[in-house]
């Protein structure tokens, strides 16, 4: 790929990743949204699953097509999942509630698909937080573990789609099954890491994840 080229795909992501934002704004200012609250709500966190989902789907697809450079956008990717979630989150909380803490408080407490995202809420803003050089370096191997809360993340995400759909199911399965595959692939490397790395295996010693890094 030519220079060029891949000072190209940065900025292009970028501007794709903001599309659905752009386009729900552009709908809620001409008047297009029947129902505001829940459309905002549904399609905000439909996107928080799939970039999730798109996040951890970059190191299979790396070792698939060899194209290391790709993980150079996960990081990226994994922040605009946190941005709309943080939408999704400000549209209960404003839209919704219009600030009613003593409802939200018991809303959260009660309801459980209510809990549940607010759970992945905090997830997600915790990977958001020490997502940078700094808190990587301040962490060190305790950043990789903390960072793996992106798949506890994104399957409580599926679920609390799950619970609020109710009645058409697909798509938060389809979401789920994709997620839990991915899940699948990385804890069968980790166990060959694990038993290459054991005595008598063929890595020498190598050390663990280190060339795992989950994005945040």
């Amino acid at each position: 790929m030519r220079p060029a080229a891949r000072r190209a795909i940065k900025p292009a992501l970028v501007l794709l990743c903001l599309v659905p934002a752009a386009l729900l704004g552009w709908d809620a200012a001409r008047g297009a949204l029947t129902d505001p609250i829940k459309e905002i709500t549904h399609r905000t966190g439909w996107w928080v699953i799939t970039l999730l989902t798109i996040t951890l789907a970059v190191t299979p697809v790396r070792r698939l097509t060899g194209w290391n450079g790709i993980v150079k956008y996960r990081r990226m990717l994994g922040l605009f999942a946190f941005f709309y979630a943080s939408l999704h989150f400000l549209t209960y909380l404003v839209l919704d509630q219009f600030f009613a803490w003593s409802f939200i408080v018991e809303d959260v407490a009660e309801r459980p698909y209510i809990t549940l995202g607010f759970a992945a809420f905090l997830m997600l803003l915790s990977l958001a937080v020490t997502s940078t050089n700094g808190w990587i370096r301040r962490l060190g191997k305790r950043w990789q573990r903390l960072h793996s809360l992106i798949y506890v993340a994104a399957l409580a995400g599926v679920v609390h789609f799950l619970w609020q759909v109710k009645a058409d199911v697909r798509e938060p399965t389809i979401f789920g099954l994709i997620i839990v595959g991915l899940l699948g692939i990385r804890l069968v490397r980790l166990r060959k890491r694990r038993l290459a790395e054991a005595p008598g295996g063929s890595s020498g010693g190598r050390r663990p994840f280190a060339a795992e890094s989950i994005p945040g």
